[in-house]
């Protein structure tokens, strides 16, 4: 007790009354934005730069007292949260800065504070882009980003978060800097370092700054909804688009009538384009960097070949940005949909994109065993085989009772069958780590837990995080 004491002195003078928060001052972090993770923490640590981040990393250490790194707080695996009272959390929201964009060699170097939106609009005068986006945006921050190893609505064109570093500077847990700033592609010196600690969710050090990939911004968009009458036809319309148009598809995101329902009668500002409703929903975005390209007649003769074969139903093609952004609202409100329509179980699995439909209908199948009546909301990635196969309880019941880990071992392992995972991009957490020694294999959660043990060897950044331990 003693020693907690001296620790919350000792931060309180490094960071000062704005950098150290403690009682009711830290409730606003201590806990998930779903309010499901969060145990009440000594204090939130607050830090304006690496030095005071190395500072504050040190000091726990040399007290022995868990510390667990925040971004945003948009996680949806209760990795940002502490698993224990007492811990410190770790706020990056003060590191803010962004960088002036190197344009000749298309990257940008920021703080891990930085929120993504604001990332986004501070590239729009230098004809850049980076092209990570997601319905978090607004308040997820690239050291967040990184640490779950986002993917996002491009993923299918631009990969994933650890395709879009070049370089990293974390804080290690000792309180030593690893300075990985490099700003090229091919760096082939070595163990890929920037990539173990993407996708850490925190467990291995601070990310306090980032190189990130940038590229020209798209002179020519041209976006899309279309109605489907199955979920079959939905991955042969896909596999079609992708056939004639690969090089310009940077978006396939897919949602069903029920997620679409739950967003229009919860969601205010909404509106849906056509006038006939349809089991399913496919968004298509193309771009291009050049003016010529005549994305919009490759869309509508993809769009007429649909239409010809069954595979589409019915199209509304955005004339404008404002069309483009109310299209882009409908799935993107998926997730806030099915939160405000109450109670819910999030599972977020990827498969090999051609068994996506195979996925669903098994699943869907398998869920209604468990629970009959039970409510699926099937949405994501059409071109990785992301979905988030979400459940709502079945009508006039409030909730799931005791079925919730039978439902996430029977999808996960379900998921995996078909080779694919039970984790796709929003990391394990707190609420997955059971899941995961379960279902994956004793190799390779020891090795895992080998290179834990390695880095940080008093298991205090993040302790219960993505291991047991």
């Amino acid at each position: 007790m003693i020693m907690m004491k001296h620790l919350a002195q000792k931060l309180a003078e490094l960071l000062g009354p704005i950098g150290w928060l403690s009682g009711a001052d830290a409730a606003g972090y201590s806990r998930d934005w779903l309010n499901r993770y969060g145990e009440p923490p000594l204090g939130v640590a607050r830090p304006t730069s690496t030095a005071e981040v190395a500072a504050v990393v040190a000091a726990c250490h040399d007290a022995g007292v868990p510390l667990t790194p925040q971004g945003g707080n948009t996680g949806l695996c209760g990795a940002a949260m502490l698993g224990k009272p007492g811990g410190v959390i770790l706020s990056l929201s003060r590191m803010t800065k962004i960088g002036r964009p190197d344009r000749a060699a298309e990257n940008i170097e920021v703080e891990a504070g930085v929120v993504l939106a604001a990332l986004h609009e501070a590239l729009n005068a230098h004809g850049l882009i980076f092209p990570l986006h997601l319905g978090a945006e607004g308040s997820a921050q690239i050291g967040g980003l990184i640490g779950t190893n986002a993917g996002g609505n491009h993923a299918l064109r631009y990969g994933m978060m650890q395709d879009l570093i070049l370089g990293l500077e974390v804080v290690l847990p000792d309180g030593r800097v690893w300075n990985g700033l490099r700003a090229v592609q091919k760096d082939n010196s070595g163990y890929q370092l920037r990539r173990l600690f993407c996708g850490a969710e925190g467990t291995l050090g601070v990310v306090t700054r980032a190189v990130l990939k940038l590229y020209p911004a798209p002179r020519n968009r041209a976006t899309a909804l279309l109605t489907i009458p199955d979920v079959s036809s939905l991955l042969a319309f896909g596999k079609r688009l992708r056939a004639d148009a690969c090089e310009f598809i940077s978006g396939m995101e897919f949602f069903c009538d029920f997620g679409l329902d739950m967003a229009l009668r919860h969601v205010h500002g909404l509106s849906y384009p056509l006038q006939e409703r349809a089991p399913w929903y496919l968004l298509v975005e193309m771009t291009a960097g050049s003016a010529l390209v005549p994305l919009e007649q490759i869309l509508e003769a993809a769009l007429a070949d649909g239409l010809e074969s069954g595979e589409v139903l019915d199209g509304v093609v955005a004339v404008n940005d404002t069309q483009r952004a109310t299209l882009w609202r409908l799935r993107e409100e998926q997730p806030e949909g099915q939160r405000l329509e109450g109670t819910q179980l999030k599972h977020d699995v990827s498969v090999p994109p051609g068994r996506l439909a195979e996925f669903i209908e098994q699943a869907s199948v398998l869920c209604g065993r468990v629970l009959p009546g039970v409510r699926v909301n099937p949405f994501g990635h059409l071109g990785d085989g992301n979905t988030h196969f979400n459940l709502t309880p079945p009508l006039g019941q409030s909730g799931f009772g005791e079925l919730a880990s039978e439902f996430a071992q029977r999808i996960g392992a379900l998921a995996g069958s078909l080779g694919g995972s039970f984790a796709a991009e929003h990391g394990l957490g707190r609420s997955k780590v059971s899941l995961a020694d379960a279902l994956r294999s004793p190799e390779e959660r020891s090795l895992m837990a080998a290179i834990k043990q390695a880095i940080d060897p008093g298991n205090l950044m993040n302790p219960g995080a993505v291991l047991h331990q």
